[in-house]
């Protein structure tokens, strides 16, 4: 069992310790698909699900909960790129540096906003877990600003795919909870 597994194993288990016992209710790939087809990107959120084992053993709030650990998962990695990739630049372009701590700094922010939206879920304040969850989307934007700011430096094309990553999984996220209303 990876790391990540264990994680959102931890995640389902913190988030939701006193639910009645028909709370894990086992989500074949019916309910799986029934879920993913009211979001925009149905193929990321089958195949995402799918690749967590502890799907199978989620309803659909747990679901919800699975995709936002992989939401931190993916800002955690990018927050941890960008930081290596300021320590790694021989760069003395002092503009650089500081819009790659900026970015990694708002990666964090935006994995720290996806923490916050699984207490959220876990006490069914769906409104504020839907308010963290689209905070996590936006933070990129701010680091996709940080860049134009400074006309001489490219965005670079893995930070853009990471970016796009990031939106995606948090739109999934998104119509997962939209699927439970709140």
């Amino acid at each position: 069992m990876g790391s990540s597994t264990i994680f959102l194993l931890f995640l389902l288990t913190t988030a939701f310790p006193h639910q009645n016992p028909n709370f894990l209710v086992h989500a074949d790939s019916t309910l799986i698909q029934n879920t993913c087809k009211n979001t925009k990107y149905y193929g990321l959120c089958v195949s995402s699900l799918k690749s967590v084992p502890t799907s199978k053993n989620a309803d659909t709030k747990g679901l919800a909960v699975i995709m936002v650990g992989i939401g931190m998962a993916n800002a955690t990695a990018t927050s941890s790129y960008l930081s290596s990739q300021l320590i790694s630049s021989s760069t003395t372009d002092t503009n650089l540096k500081k819009v790659l701590k900026e970015c990694a700094d708002k990666y964090g922010y935006a994995g720290d906003a996806l923490q916050a939206s699984v207490q959220d879920l876990g006490s069914e304040s769906y409104d504020y877990a839907y308010m963290h969850i689209t905070a996590a989307a936006d933070y990129p934007n701010a680091c996709h600003n940080a860049f134009k700011r400074y006309p001489g430096l490219a965005y670079p094309p893995e930070l853009a795919r990471r970016e796009e990553g990031l939106k995606h999984i948090c739109d999934v996220a998104l119509g997962i909870i939209d699927n439970f209303g709140g």
